[in-house]
């Protein structure tokens, strides 16, 4: 970390603030071993890199069709992905619905730095850690940011907070389609690009020249350059592969990095035809919430009182 203030209000097109945590860039090397000393993608826009991205503090409420990440607020829920990504976009330039490169970052940094964030998992506490409590509402959720520093994703007071448990996040640039795991590259969901079903910007992960996919296979979740199919779940560190795994799939928190075991769920749905992707758990997961959950699962169209979303924002664009 720099000497540059790590927490600040950001202000967007209609005048009014967000709390905001800035993430500097670090390289694929810092967070996987092995990897190379690249970028992470969440710090590749447009193919060139920047120098950070600042990402909400808080879960997001919505005031006025748009996006804020503000304290003891009752999160929003009961939006679809579509209705979560305008209200981060419609913010102005370089706003977006943090996307799943920014979340995976945050995850494999947190997990490297030994600080995975515990949060209300258990009706209003972590697990864990009953004592460990947010200040809670309708019995269940609790407002942002209302938990312990341990809630956030470096363990202090200026970190992200709620990203294990509470309500189920959308994010961005990221989807199964028939199977296939397709992305927006980099992180170019920060230039606002066409995400619909039918978007030529969508790109399919390769391994060998062969699109990557997930498939059941006799009870296990696997990532395959085979054919994709079933659905179902497993604990994210028990996810298996029958082809060489790229770095990249790892970078974005969509098979392990190593062999720690995680509780962390993972759930996919390979049968339809286009799923988007929710991070994190909710507040009755317990130890299948946690910042590497992923559940691909779900249509775009999906409206939850267990799924909100946060905003992110890169600068300069």
């Amino acid at each position: 970390m720099s000497n540059q203030r790590n927490n600040d209000m950001i202000f967007d097109n209609a005048g009014k603030p967000s709390m905001m945590v800035r993430i500097p860039k670090f390289n694929l090397s810092d967070v996987i071993d092995g990897a190379p000393d690249t970028p992470h993608p969440a710090f590749v826009v447009g193919g060139k890199e920047v120098p950070e991205i600042w990402v909400s503090k808080y879960q997001n409420v919505i005031v006025g069709g748009k996006a804020y990440s503000l304290p003891f607020q009752q999160p929003a829920v009961g939006v679809n992905y579509d209705q979560a990504r305008e209200a981060c976009e419609s913010k102005g330039p370089g706003w977006h619905l943090i996307s799943n490169a920014e979340w995976a970052a945050i995850a494999l940094w947190a997990k490297k730095n030994g600080t995975l964030p515990r949060g209300n998992n258990n009706w209003g506490n972590d697990h864990a850690h009953e004592d460990e409590r947010g200040e809670t509402f309708d019995q269940r959720k609790v407002l942002t940011g209302s938990g312990p520093a341990s809630w956030s994703h470096d363990g202090t007071p200026e970190g992200v907070y709620d990203l294990n448990g509470n309500v189920w996040e959308w994010v961005s640039g990221l989807r199964l389609a028939d199977g296939e795991i397709q992305v927006i590259p980099g992180n170019d969901v920060a230039l606002q690009p066409d995400q619909s079903p039918t978007s030529e910007e969508w790109t399919a992960i390769a391994s060998d020249g062969y699109s990557l996919k997930y498939a059941e296979l006799d009870d296990d979740i696997q990532l395959t350059i085979g054919t994709a199919g079933g659905y179902g779940g497993c604990s994210f560190s028990e996810l298996k592969a029958d082809t060489e795994v790229p770095f990249l799939v790892q970078a974005l928190g969509l098979f392990p990095a190593d062999d720690e075991p995680l509780t962390d769920w993972f759930w996919m749905d390979a049968e339809e035809s286009e799923q988007l992707p929710i991070r994190g758990g909710s507040w009755n997961n317990g130890a299948t919430a946690g910042v590497f959950a992923l559940d691909l699962g779900y249509p775009r169209s999906l409206v939850n009182t267990p799924v909100g979303f946060r905003s992110a924002f890169v600068p300069g664009i």
